[in-house]
């Protein structure tokens, strides 16, 4: 049987394609942005059949505190879906900051979840019938400057709570040379941002 969701909850989501997609097909839609909302307390305004959360789960500091509440948002019988980055994202990127801090590395990529972490996440949450599954998008840049100006344009850097030193001249030169060691025939190096999908019901 084809789940129709009567009322749904988008949170994140930027272009609004996902909203646009389900008002067509008769939704009454919810949307808010990221940071509307702090998801480590009940979401208010109703249950609703759906709830969908689009990469913004990942900076917060309670994640199962998050997805109760997102299971709270849920009418009987409804659907949670949510994406967030994941534990195989910048694989380049944290080697090449390996190489700048060498013997004594700092944490300067925050914690991501993997989809046998995110199942049971899932579960700890009180949703049935979990499933965690994950896909890879590969971007391509030529140099490291570049990446993290990227990655910054996407607001995702500086979140965590205790800064890292920052990087000398002679760490950020090594950080440079490290990623561009990683390049291919083409002189780009290739970076991985692997997205976590989780679903979840409320029975």
């Amino acid at each position: 049987m084809r789940f129709e969701a009567k009322r749904a909850l988008i949170i994140g989501e930027q272009t609004g394609k996902l909203a646009a997609y389900m008002a067509a097909r008769g939704t009454d839609i919810v949307t808010l942005p990221v940071g509307a909302i702090d998801e480590e307390q009940p979401i208010t305004g109703g249950e609703f059949d759906l709830v969908a959360n689009v990469l913004s789960l990942d900076t917060v500091n309670d994640l199962p505190g998050a997805l109760i509440h997102l299971r709270g948002a849920l009418a009987p019988g409804g659907i949670a879906f949510c994406a967030l980055p994941a534990a195989g994202s910048l694989p380049a990127l944290r080697a090449s900051m390996l190489a700048a801090d060498g013997e004594r590395p700092a944490a300067r990529i925050h914690p991501m979840v993997d989809a046998g972490s995110g199942a049971a996440l899932l579960q700890r949450a009180g949703f049935s019938r979990q499933v965690a599954d994950s896909f890879q998008v590969k971007a391509s840049y030529t140099t490291l400057p570049r990446l993290v100006a990227d990655l910054r344009d996407q607001g995702l850097t500086g979140i965590l709570a205790s800064q890292p030193p920052n990087l000398s001249k002679s760490a950020w030169a090594r950080a440079k040379e490290a990623f561009a060691a990683q390049a291919d025939e083409s002189g780009r190096t290739v970076e991985t941002f692997e997205v976590l999908m989780l679903t979840g019901w409320k029975s």
